[in-house]
């Protein structure tokens, strides 16, 4: 049997995937949690085979679980289980470890063949999402360049970073969202070729992009 946990913070999505994989041979759910710190705190006690992770939760997001997951637990394999079809975000989770990218508009047997494929060990992309990651990497070797276009307001998200604010904090100083402000970090890890804010501020000052 693949032992699947889930985390998401809805939980009719929770109901939902308990109701889709109840059916599915050899599979079966041995936990369901809302939060970042409720599933680390159950990892301590049994690790599943198989972890489908959302990535916008409640105090620490999909993509900083990942690393602490796959660094404590590498055994479990991840399949990332979302609403973004973005190409920068499925490009980070797959950078950060994850082993597979689906989205939640995906149908069953998607889902299904996802969980049996990184269960193997093996990585798993959604066929539209293949698409549009194979399209961006052809984009940019086209526009490659030494050094990455960074905006504006990039460059001012980058400055706060470096000073050691949080995303909440620097969403306070700019009068944006949390969320914004995690995606344009995630936008910054991307374009400079990093996994992590301590990547980008070293890669940051290395390029002269910031003090």
């Amino acid at each position: 049997m693949i032992k699947i946990a889930i985390i998401d913070d809805h939980p009719l999505v929770i109901t939902g995937l308990r109701h889709i994989l109840a059916g599915a041979p050899g599979m079966e759910i041995t936990g369901s949690y809302t939060g970042g710190k409720e599933l680390l705190r159950a990892l301590t006690t049994e690790q599943p085979d198989v972890l489908l992770l959302d990535i916008q939760l409640p105090g620490q997001t999909g993509d900083e679980l990942v690393e602490i997951i796959k660094e404590k637990y590498p055994a479990i394999q991840i399949l990332v289980l979302t609403n973004f079809d973005n190409v920068f975000y499925v490009k980070n989770m797959l950078k950060k470890g994850a082993n597979g990218y689906v989205l939640k508009t995906t149908n069953e047997d998607i889902l299904i063949e996802a969980i049996n494929t990184v269960y193997k060990g093996e990585m798993y992309l959604e066929p539209v999402l293949r698409e549009k990651v194979l399209h961006d990497n052809l984009q940019a070797k086209k526009t490659f360049s030494a050094e990455p276009v960074i905006t504006r307001m990039e460059k001012e998200v980058l400055q706060l970073i470096a000073a050691d604010m949080t995303s909440q904090q620097v969403a306070d100083k700019l009068f944006l969202s949390k969320r914004t402000i995690d995606n344009y970090r995630l936008s910054l890890l991307m374009k400079l070729g990093v996994k992590n804010p301590a990547g980008l501020v070293k890669k940051a000052m290395q390029l002269g992009l910031i003090d």
